[in-house]
């Protein structure tokens, strides 16, 4: 049993693509799914190992970290566990090209569950009852009052996100406020460089049917075809072209963080102290996700929610 947990929020700041390898469907490469939700994830196991590299100590830490993650040596894993339980990154917030606003920050009444159910975990008050929303329909949807995403017609008000239209939702503006303050306040950067972003959540915010987020989350991602060029005549080389998947900037993910008290013999530590200092590496930090760092993918801001 855990004897402390965090929440651990990554907004993305570029496409991130966290890979499957090659498939069979129509994208070459795409990105890590759960399986029976088709909501895009970070495994557990590729978070853990980020984590890892970007806070490898030097000098009277180093003992701290291993207790955390284990001994970095294969040929000692045996002798203790590490501390360390982490969980795969869920989705939270996912951006979706809008006629008014220019992009939505969407979710779900999924999503939003999954949220509180990992903020519970970590001992904090969850954003809004998400059962709150769960009368929304298909092709209906939640916004603050004054919304940058309201566009009418003719003498009905309502969103347009890619080619679709939605009503809007009645009384439910204030729960949407509500959620875009806890978001900015415990999800979001708290750096000055993300101020704009924090301030203008609640205008770009919109709680869809799990439906229909479902829908934005596996056909609204980014897609890009690559290709390789013959050297001598610079046309594409016989089976050199694909596609990649990667889940597009301004996503927001979150996972959980949680210690257990140290097996580490060296180290006599309990769960509590040893996330502690691991918290205070991460929170604000800028780290890399996935593949195709190379050309700028990847790039995540973690952000810590904690007691």
């Amino acid at each position: 049993m855990a004897d402390a947990s965090a929440l651990l929020f990554a907004y993305c700041e570029t496409p991130v693509h966290a890979g499957t390898g090659r498939a069979v469907g129509t994208v070459d490469l795409p990105i890590q799914r759960e399986r029976i939700t088709g909501f895009p994830i970070v495994q557990a196991s590729s978070v853990k190992g980020v984590l890892r590299a970007v806070t490898q100590p030097n000098g009277t830490d180093a003992e701290r970290h291993r207790a955390l993650f284990g001994p970095d040596r294969p040929e000692e894993a045996s002798t203790h566990a590490g501390a360390l339980q982490v969980t795969d990154l869920q989705v939270v917030l996912f951006p979706v090209r809008s006629l008014a606003g220019v992009f939505a920050w969407t979710t779900s009444p999924a999503a939003l569950a999954r949220l509180v159910r990992l903020a519970k975990l970590a001992g904090l008050e969850g954003p809004v009852d998400p059962i709150r929303f769960a009368g929304l329909r298909s092709q209906q949807c939640a916004v603050a009052n004054r919304s940058a995403l309201l566009t009418s017609a003719g003498q009905q008000v309502g969103v347009v996100l890619e080619e679709y239209s939605f009503t809007l939702a009645g009384d439910q503006a204030g729960l949407v406020s509500s959620l875009a303050e806890w978001l900015a306040a415990h999800a979001l950067p708290q750096t000055p460089e993300y101020a704009w972003w924090r301030a203008n959540l609640a205008a770009h915010l919109c709680v869809l049917a799990d439906d229909d987020f479902r829908d934005f989350v596996l056909y609204a991602t980014e897609i890009e075809t690559h290709v390789r060029l013959d050297d001598r005549t610079k046309t594409v080389e016989s089976g050199a072209l694909w596609t990649t998947e990667a889940l597009p900037a301004e996503t927001l993910l979150v996972g959980l963080l949680a210690a257990t008290r140290s097996r580490y013999d060296r180290v006599d530590e309990d769960g509590r102290t040893l996330l502690s200092w691991l918290t205070g590496q991460l929170d604000g930090r800028r780290v890399r996700l996935g593949g195709d760092e190379t050309t700028g993918r990847g790039a995540v801001v973690l952000r810590v929610a904690h007691v």
